[in-house]
């Protein structure tokens, strides 16, 4: 039993959140095995248990208000952030309406695209967030269990870098990938278009969760299109775009990370023909296929997916190195870092720090040799600004070079790939666990091998999709001793500092 009766920072953050996330999770392994085995009816009747848990209810208040990236922006109710009695308060909210949730408004915020349109992003309403999440928890199980293996975007214990190794594989010298093309697939307007008799005709759910899942999908239509749209920005919205389009990567081999996806062509495959096919596909969910960006490509010609340049060279050798509009969009915003004149060189450089070893970890296993990619230039331009700042104290400009732009090894499609079509429900923790680990180089991989590939700071193994932070136990990050080392989940890290800070 959960006491509520003393609200403050420490009641919150001494629950056993350990315990819930095995609570959770041991449910979450039973909807997967059932809907496996083909007993839906024993998956609606585990989904139930789920929408019911203290353990789910919490854990998803805790995700969309303290550990989401997008936890500080408002909906419609202003409110971008929850104190403790609205969290504990949110809870009961949840407990007695989660079987028959009723969503608020959406709010719309413009996010400007590359080619000059815009995107409307709708951002539900905290309690809505939260609601959605509950669901994501009792959905995402059940659906893992018929997704497709070679989609990748949005799911758990699948990645970007599995879909870069597909292509690798389809594409390399061994394959004989300088004979192929590939189909570059473009859904025009995917999230806006999806038809909600299709998101409601293959959900697996408890009646009363299907009714609130069709409330969210009505509170952000386009009043051009009633019956269609997933809206941008709901924390279960990619759970649903991947629902609807699941079965589309078996019309023919490819592979496809959300609604991005690119169809690999032998010589004499006609492309034309499984345009068609793919064409009709989506034409019976509502969506289709467009026709000035969607494009047929000689893999010697290279293209771009998920940020990266494909290319099979004329000696048959397969290259992956960022694209050139990724590249361009990461110096801009190093430049931004580095010309402003509001604070120092000290800052910049903790500023920069994670910018760059976010885009070298994004890269790690692309070519990434040469002036422009290991970053040279902009090293040398952040270094002349810093030296400049420093009054040409030049051994103090290269310790914050140093730490601005710090080291990643990177090894040229050294990544492994998820086997088939498992999943983290399966309950295999020993493959899960060591192959989170494996993902990691560094003092982050030998502290997971110390902490027997657990997190140093729930106890709980690495089985998710959840990136692995390294913690420094003393907050002093230039203490590299391998006792003040810590591997921690994303969300338990983002906890740790959190809690410090409120208590």
């Amino acid at each position: 039993m959960i006491r509520h009766s003393v609200k403050t920072s420490e009641s919150w953050s001494k629950l056993p959140w350990k315990q819930f996330r095995k609570n959770l999770f041991r449910l979450q392994k039973r909807v997967y095995k059932a809907v496996q085995v083909g007993d839906r009816r024993r998956a609606r009747s585990l989904q139930k248990l789920i929408l019911k848990s203290t353990s789910a209810r919490l854990l998803a208040i805790r995700q969309v208000s303290q550990l989401n990236a997008g936890k500080k922006t408002a909906g419609v109710d202003g409110k971008a952030s929850l104190n403790l009695e609205e969290r504990f308060a949110l809870e009961e909210t949840l407990k007695t309406n989660a079987i028959n949730w009723h969503h608020n408004k959406l709010r719309e915020i413009p996010i400007p695209k590359k080619d000059g349109k815009t995107r409307i992003l709708k951002v539900p309403t905290m309690a809505d967030r939260a609601w959605q999440c509950l669901a994501k928890y009792a959905l995402e199980p059940a659906h893992e269990a018929t997704f497709h293996a070679r989609s990748y975007g949005f799911r758990t214990g699948r990645s970007a870098h599995d879909a870069q190794k597909i292509l690798f594989s389809n594409l390399n010298s061994k394959a004989n990938g300088i004979t192929k093309r590939v189909i570059e697939l473009d859904i025009e307007k995917c999230f806006d278009k999806i038809s909600h008799n299709t998101i409601m005709d293959n959900l697996i759910a408890p009646a009363g969760m299907k009714r609130g899942i069709f409330r969210c999908l009505k509170a952000g239509t386009n009043p051009e299109f009633p019956e269609q749209g997933t809206p941008q920005g709901g924390v279960v919205s990619p759970l649903l775009a991947n629902i609807a389009l699941n079965g589309i990567e078996a019309i023919h081999p490819s592979v496809r990370y959300a609604d991005d996806m690119v169809i690999i062509l032998k010589p004499n495959e006609n492309a034309k023909e499984i345009l068609g096919k793919i064409s009709q596909f989506l034409a019976e969910k509502g969506m289709n296929v467009s026709e000035r960006k969607t494009k047929i490509t000689a893999t010697t010609d290279g293209f771009d997916f998920l940020g990266w340049h494909f290319k099979v060279q004329s000696n048959g050798k397969f290259r992956c190195v960022p694209s050139m509009d990724n590249f361009k969009a990461f110096r801009q915003k190093v430049k931004a870092i580095v010309n402003n004149s509001n604070y120092g060189s000290k800052v910049k450089a903790e500023k920069l720090a994670p910018l760059v070893r976010g885009w070298r970890n994004y890269h790690r296993y692309c070519k990434m040799d040469g002036s422009r990619f290991s970053l040279w230039h902009i090293n040398h331009r952040a270094f002349k600004v810093f030296n400049k700042e420093a009054k040409n104290d030049q051994k103090s400009s290269e310790s914050l070079i140093r730490k601005a732009f710090p080291a990643v090894p990177y090894s040229e499609n050294k990544h492994v790939n998820v086997k088939g079509a498992k999943s983290p429900y399966d309950g295999n923790i020993t493959y899960w666990s060591e192959r989170n680990s494996k993902l990691y180089e560094g003092e982050t991989s030998r502290a997971l091998r110390r902490q027997n590939h657990s997190c140093g700071h729930c106890g709980l193994k690495m089985l998710s999709e959840e990136k692995v932070h390294l913690h420094h136990v003393d907050g002093n990050h230039n203490n590299w001793k391998p006792k003040n080392l810590l591997a921690v989940h994303e969300s338990c890290h983002d906890y740790i500092h959190m809690s410090k800070s409120e208590s």
